[in-house]
């Protein structure tokens, strides 16, 4: 009788646990979800519905959608997505062939210097991009790069960071296993995309998706590097949208703007989520 009671107190206590941890968990969530719902309800009312309001009201009777038909009439917001897909895509793949030829090189092969060399590139982490920007600003205008994709990408096409996650994913696979493929003949390149490529494919989606979401909303560098409405990508010509073409005060309309620019990273991260989550904890593991 006296153990069932322990047992039925242990089951009341892990039942309360659970109960405050989901609370404060949904508490959270809507914390963090209330902005995407206020831009989403804002986009979908008119401007004089929206000025009406002197207390700002978290419903609507009458959506409209004529300010995503503005949002693609009023500016060439079709020109910006497309040049920041080439943007995102064209980055995107230069990085991957990087950091994954780096990060092998420093996790399985030897050579002189190897741990002085990787600690001056985890040294480079500490160093600020905005010091950087400057030097960059000058080497594409040096070059003539300047309102030109090349001049755009070249700057983004590594990252400390990155080579630092997929080294410590590469080290994870046993030393036997590169041996017996030595051993067999293998190259390093046909052990790299045969072998070692698979094993971490969680972590090089969690990258490739981290680095669209960063090409997607990268603004100070195009904003920099380029002055030609040819160029814009969709996060500085929100800036054109709002001073040449909702003008400052349709917030609505710019609402609209911002809803067709996220949805398809969000798209991207609920149709990978699990890999994601998957190369995050890989990440953080060792052993």
């Amino acid at each position: 009788m006296e153990y069932e009671q322990i047992e039925q107190r242990a089951r009341r206590r892990e039942q309360t646990r659970k109960t405050l941890t989901y609370f404060f968990l949904s508490i959270w969530a809507l914390i963090v979800l209330f902005p995407f719902y206020w831009m989403v309800l804002s986009s979908l009312k008119s401007y004089s519905a929206y000025n009406s309001e002197y207390i700002p009201k978290f419903y609507t009777f009458a959506p409209t959608f004529q300010n995503y038909r503005d949002a693609f009439t009023a500016v060439p917001l079709g020109r910006y997505f497309t040049n920041t897909l080439i943007f995102t895509l064209a980055t995107t793949a230069i990085m991957l062939v990087v950091i994954l030829f780096a990060a092998f090189a420093f996790a399985r092969l030897d050579f002189p210097g190897k741990n002085v060399v990787f600690a001056l590139f985890l040294a480079l982490m500490m160093i600020p991009n905005e010091l950087v920007i400057i030097t960059n600003f000058v080497t594409i205008t040096d070059w003539g790069l300047r309102n030109t994709f090349t001049g755009l990408i070249l700057p983004s096409v590594t990252s400390v960071f990155y080579i630092y996650l997929l080294k410590e994913n590469f080290e994870q696979i046993p030393d036997e296993l590169y041996k017996a493929a030595k051993i067999d003949g293998t190259s390093d390149l046909k052990y790299l995309f045969k072998v070692m490529l698979p094993i971490c494919q969680p972590t090089m989606v969690t990258i490739t998706i981290l680095k669209v979401i960063e090409c997607w909303n990268s603004y100070v560098w195009p904003r920099l590097i380029t002055d030609d409405e040819a160029y814009f990508l969709v996060s500085n010509g929100i800036q054109e949208i709002r001073e040449n073409g909702f003008g400052r005060e349709n917030i609505p309309a710019m609402m609209a703007a911002v809803v067709v620019i996220s949805v398809p990273l969000i798209v991207l991260f609920l149709i990978f989520r699990k890999k994601v989550m998957a190369g995050v904890s890989r990440g953080g593991t060792k052993g």
